[in-house]
C-alpha cells in the first residue's frame, strides 16, 4: 500500500522509479535483489515492502511476520552495500517501542524494554532492520536512513476482513453491517486504546520531500500526525462516513494490544512539515477508494 502511494507521489514530480510487483521479484532472494540494484544504479531505495496486517493475523502468524520482514529487509540493507547504493530510506513501525514507554514515543526509547506480544515478531523485525541500517552507517560508513511512521491508511488498502489493519477493516464492517442493517458490531476491548493514524498519501508526500532532503534527515526519524483518537472513536467517526447507524458491543474477551501509540514528531517539525490531510478527510477519501476498488 505505502509503495504505491509512494510511487504515485514521487510520478507527479517527474522522478523515474522502478518499482518491480511481487511477480516481477522475490523479495526473500538476496541474489535478485542485489541483481536489480546492479542493473538499475538507484540513486535512493525506498524500502517500503513487507508483511502487514493487523492485531488478528499479527497473533496467528508470528513467524512468519517476523522471519518475511526480518529476511526481506535484510535482503534489500546489504544489497544496497553490496551494491554501493550509499543512499536508502527503510521504512520502520511504531511497533518498534517498547509496550511501556511513556508517550510520545521518541526515537531514543527504542531497545528499552520488551515489545507488545500481540506484535512482536514484527516489531522486532523492524528494530532488526533499522539497526542493520546504523550498523552499516557505522562500519562502512553509508548514509541510509529510517523513518518510523504511524499507523498508516489510504489508497491501495487492505480491506480483507482477516488481515486489515483497525480503519480498513472496521470500515469493510461497518460497510457490511449498514447494509445489512445490523443492530451492534463488536469491537475488541474496551475500545480505550488509543491509535495515531496518517492519511498513506500524505507519508508518500513525506517521502519525497525526505529524498530531497537526505543529508538533513536524521539516521531515525518518527513521522506522524502528533495526535491520536481513541480505538472506539475511530469506529464512530468510520460510522459516520459510511453511514451505520447501529451501537457498539465490547468484547472484553479479546486483546487489543498497547493502551497507547503515539510518536513524538519533534524531529520532524525541525524540517518544517506537518501531513496536511485531517484524519476525517482521509477517512472520507479512504471510503470512496474502497467502493471504487472493493465493491
Amino acid at each position: 500500500m505505502v509503495g504505491k502511494n509512494v510511487q504515485d507521489a514521487l510520478s507527479e514530480r517527474d522522478a523515474e522509479t522502478i518499482a518491480p510487483s511481487r511477480e516481477e521479484l522475490d523479495l526473500m532472494n538476496k541474489g535478485g535483489v542485489r541483481e536489480l540494484l546492479r542493473n538499475c544504479e538507484p540513486d535512493v531505495v525506498v524500502h517500503c515492502a513487507g508483511l502487514v496486517g493487523g492485531i488478528r493475523a499479527n497473533i496467528e502468524s508470528p513467524y512468519d511476520f517476523a522471519l518475511q520482514n526480518m529476511t526481506i529487509g535484510s535482503n534489500v540493507v546489504d544489497a544496497c552495500l553490496e551494491t554501493g547504493t550509499s543512499r536508502l530510506i527503510n521504512l520502520g513501525s511504531s511497533c518498534m517501542y517498547p509496550r511501556d514507554s511513556s508517550n510520545p514515543l521518541k526515537e531514543e526509547m527504542i531497545l528499552t524494554g520488551s515489545l507488545e506480544p500481540t506484535n512482536e515478531g514484527y516489531g522486532i523485525a523492524k528494530v532488526a532492520v533499522s539497526r542493520l541500517c546504523k550498523y552499516a552507517n557505522a562500519q562502512y560508513g553509508t548514509n541510509f536512513k529510517t523513518l518510523i511512521p504511524c499507523n498508516l491508511f489510504g489508497y491501495y488498502d487492505n480491506f480483507d476482513l482477516k488481515t486489515a489493519h483497525l480503519i480498513p477493516g472496521v470500515m469493510h464492517r461497518l460497510h457490511k453491517s449498514a447494509l445489512n442493517s445490523s443492530s451492534s458490531v463488536d469491537i475488541w476491548g474496551d475500545g480505550s486504546a488509543r491509535r495515531e493514524f496518517m492519511f498513506a498519501g500524505d507519508f508518500a508526500d513525506f517521502i519525497c520531500s525526505a529524498v530531497e532532503l537526505y543529508d538533513d534527515l536524521p539516521e531515525e526519524m518518527n513521522v506522524g500526525m502528533g495526535t491520536d483518537h481513541s480505538v472506539k472513536e475511530y469506529y464512530e467517526l468510520i460510522a459516520e462516513v459510511v453511514g451505520y447507524e447501529g451501537s457498539f458491543k465490547h468484547d472484553l474477551s479479546k486483546p487489543q494490544g498497547m493502551s497507547q501509540k503515539l510518536v513524538d514528531i519533534s524531529l520532524q517539525g525541525d524540517l518544517g512539515w506537518s501531513p496536511p490531510t485531517t484524519i476525517g478527510e482521509a477517512i472520507a477519501v479512504t471510503y470512496q477508494h474502497f467502493l471504487e476498488t472493493w465493491i
